[in-house]
């Protein structure tokens, strides 16, 4: 909000209690059809967090949301910032042994979500908690939280991690960052993701402190999310590649049937986007308003670009816009222009670090450098080109492969839905790329390889292809990569 409405030093939850003064019947949130007031908003979340502490929440104590994408889930958050507690986001869809590790990692004061009895005993409330009729819906005046969120690592392997804000649950820890998007003050705002990761939950919080709409999907559909921007003039919309992708492939008169006029800005991250799309949706929408975004959960350092800036510069990333980024070969010697290693980023020189861990130590070099694994390379402009992550890479006979680059070569075929590539074991070669595929339609291995070696050097492409039927990615664009190569790691043959 601007200055003569509400400091930028106000607490979140002053924020909320402003904007419900300022117009109380304006929408806050809407999700599955239904919609609230900023004013029920405000009352609901003040009776909640009343609620919160006789079960004991405390200031600056975890509160672990496990929610699926609805208007509780928000009302929970801004209840947990109400009683200076912190956000902890969890996916409802994890696993019991999932949820447990992370749990016992936080040691949250309420666990949201989840039936009482299965939180590691911690105390737990299920979906649809009521908080008793007779508490107050007056502001409760608690201090802010010393830190604002604290989601689970969006990696997808490995012992479970919490990236902790170091930033106070402060409206300036927030709005700079909704500015730096694009988003302006008002906006209705599309979050097509699942709000227990980073980015949905980040960019809702963005539109609520600049007194937006929030509208929610509670799971992605192509035809629905056009239907969304239609009927409710969205300004500012969030994606990712997959989503993208589904969108465009909906039948032409279909995706031209809706009036999507009112987008400014729609923004994707959160994978790589092929080439081929992301020129779709620039021709399409127009290159102002195709917006993409590369940063970590930790936000050491962020690039943003326009689809202009992009057409000039195809496959980057852009520049960073937050922080400092470098690429370094193996033994930590800064990379020429151009050439592929490793991407570390910092805020930059002396400047503390916005995140901690708990459940990991960082990747670090001297000088406040820090690694997520991230493989890319920097243009003598300073534009980002990414490459893969490092961990993803691929070895083939000693020439590196990069699963990305494979897959939006795959998802250029009109029948590939979408593509994962793993790494296989091999006697001979060391690895080989395996491609995973949903399909929109019948397609041989012969056709494919055919429409790989038009765009791929032959060690590239995939010796093996699989055909399955569940979702490869998650609403987020997220890949249980490792899982998947463990699941298919008996040792081949030679080539």
């Amino acid at each position: 909000m601007t200055g003569d409405r509400m400091t930028r030093s106000a607490t979140l939850a002053e924020l909320v209690a402003a904007l419900a003064a300022a117009d109380p019947d304006a929408p806050a949130i809407t999700c599955a059809g239904s919609t609230v007031t900023r004013r029920q908003l405000e009352e609901r979340t003040n009776r909640l967090a009343r609620a919160y502490q006789q079960l004991g929440v405390t200031r600056d104590s975890f509160v672990t949301i496990g929610l699926p994408n609805t208007v509780e889930f928000l009302e929970a958050a801004i209840a947990a910032w109400k009683c200076g507690a912190t956000p902890q986001p969890v996916s409802f869809r994890l696993p019991a042994r999932e949820r447990q590790a992370i749990i016992e990692l936080a040691r949250p004061s309420l666990v949201v979500g989840v039936e009482p009895g299965e939180a590691a005993g911690h105390t737990a409330i299920p979906a649809g908690f009521e908080p008793e009729a007779g508490l107050s819906d007056a502001p409760l005046g608690e201090d802010a939280a010393a830190s604002w969120k604290a989601p689970t690592s969006g990696g997808s392997t490995g012992r479970p991690k919490l990236i902790v804000s170091t930033q106070p649950a402060l409206v300036e820890s927030v709005e700079p960052f909704a500015r730096l998007l694009g988003m302006t003050d008002g906006d209705t705002v599309l979050i097509t993701g699942p709000l227990s990761h980073n980015a949905p939950f980040l960019l809702s919080t963005c539109a609520l402190v600049l007194g937006g709409h929030v509208v929610l999907m509670p799971r992605f559909e192509a035809e629905s999310a056009l239907q969304l921007v239609q009927e409710h003039a969205v300004d500012w919309m969030y994606a990712v590649p997959t989503m993208m992708g589904r969108i465009w492939r909906l039948p032409e008169e279909q995706r031209l049937g809706y009036d999507v006029s009112s987008l400014r800005v729609v923004l994707h991250m959160a994978a790589p986007c092929p080439p081929w799309l992301k020129r779709a949706w620039i021709d399409w929408l127009g290159p102002e308003r195709v917006w993409e975004l590369y940063g970590a959960t930790e936000v050491q350092a962020v690039t943003l670009l326009t689809g202009s800036e992009w057409l000039s510069h195809p496959g980057t990333v852009g520049r960073p816009v937050v922080g400092e980024m470098q690429v370094l070969d193996p033994a930590g010697a800064p990379l020429p222009a151009g050439e592929i290693g490793e991407i570390w980023m910092r805020r930059g020189p002396g400047v503390p670090s916005p995140y901690r861990y708990l459940g990991a130590d960082a990747r670090t070099m001297d000088d406040g450098w820090e690694s997520v694994g991230d493989m890319g390379s920097i243009d003598e402009e300073g534009y980002v080109y990414l490459a893969d992550r490092k961990s993803d890479m691929l070895i083939v006979g000693g020439a590196n492969v990069y699963p990305a680059e494979v897959e939006a070569a795959l998802s250029e075929h009109p029948s590939v839905r979408s593509a994962v590539v793993i790494a296989l074991p091999h006697d001979d070669l060391g690895q080989v790329p395996h491609a995973l595929l949903e399909l929109d339609g019948e397609v041989t291995d012969e056709e494919l390889r055919a429409h790989l070696t038009e765009r791929l050097a032959s060690y590239k492409i995939p010796r093996s292809f699989e055909r399955v039927r569940e979702p490869l990615r998650d609403d987020a664009g997220k890949v249980r990569r490792s899982a998947l190569a463990a699941a298919r790691a008996e040792p081949t043959g030679r080539a």
